[in-house]
């Protein structure tokens, strides 16, 4: 694991900017962008419009180191180019930035109220090539629905058991059990989640990053910070707006963003160079001051 990048995520200030919208989402993402389904007749096309989009933040003049930490990647967006240069290759030479690559390949069916991560296969291939692409750590999200405890134990144990195979690669793993924010008794699913969580991390000593779903209880999860083999604490937007988000991140002390929709909320491609900058810039120093500046 490179050094300078480590010391990067660690100690710098800022949030990780979450530009791995998959086929799931890519066409919600790209019509908030303002690219209809009609402008693009195949998932080659839909991807290579969503990559002008993620280069085009990317290489804005206001997506700097300043605020930006990390930015967690989509799998053919790391594979693609942004001026000659494999994107993770460009974000931390021209701008110092450190990359994630989003392992998992969605969800499963919804069993136990919970939706596990799908298998992956090839997770060996990809790991190996996120450390070819000089990735720091990857992403995998699942979701809980319900307070069930078998459902939940499942949830987690996947996941530190996915996390273990990829910290063996020299990776850092991002875990992310998000709870729904529409979920039935969200912070009941919270308090069998962090349970789980606690009886997991006593098994395994792997360097980590969790990824939460904003709680019910503001700095809920900050007990998970005196085990030393958890790094950080990011969380997602998870279909709150921006100023919700931002709202409830600030009262979480030990929280910083990791969003996504909250990142490109009024970003549009009919937009001047000038407009999407203004634009940008107002959704990440916004972001910015909910992370650093409790």
């Amino acid at each position: 694991m490179d050094a300078e990048k480590l010391e990067v995520l660690l100690n710098r200030q800022g949030f990780i900017a979450a530009l791995d919208q998959s086929g799931g989402s890519s066409k919600k993402t790209l019509a908030n962008y303002g690219i209809s389904e009609d402008a693009y007749h195949s998932e080659e096309e839909m991807f290579d419009l969503i990559h002008e989009m993620r280069s085009r933040i990317i290489t804005s003049p206001v997506f700097t180191e300043k605020t930006i930490l990390g930015v967690i990647l989509f799998a053919k967006t790391m594979n693609s180019f942004i001026k000659d240069q494999l994107t993770a290759d460009y974000l931390w030479q021209e701008k110092r930035i450190v990359s994630f690559l989003k392992i998992d390949q969605g969800l499963a069916e919804a069993k136990d109220g919970v939706q596990l991560l799908k298998e992956i296969p090839d997770l060996d291939q990809n790991l190996q090539l996120a450390q070819e692409r000089h990735v720091i750590g990857t992403k995998m999200r699942s979701v809980i629905h319900e307070p069930n405890r078998a459902g939940i134990k499942a949830l987690v144990a996947q996941q530190f058991a996915w996390g273990k195979k990829i910290a063996a690669a020299h990776l850092i793993p991002i875990i992310e059990p998000e709870v729904d924010i529409y979920a039935v008794e969200k912070f009941g699913c919270e308090q069998i989640l962090i349970d789980e969580i606690k009886a997991n991390l006593e098994l395994y000593d792997y360097p980590l990053i969790f990824k939460f779903t904003l709680p019910e209880q503001a700095n809920f999860y900050d007990e998970l910070l005196n085990y030393p083999n958890v790094l950080k604490m990011v969380a997602l937007s998870g279909g709150y707006d921006q100023d919700k988000a931002n709202q409830l991140l600030k009262e979480n002390k030990n929280m910083i963003a990791s969003f996504s929709r909250a990142l490109l909320e009024g970003l549009n491609i009919k937009q001047d160079e000038e407009a999407f900058n203004a634009a940008l810039k107002n959704n990440i120093t916004a972001i910015y001051e909910a992370s650093v500046q409790k």
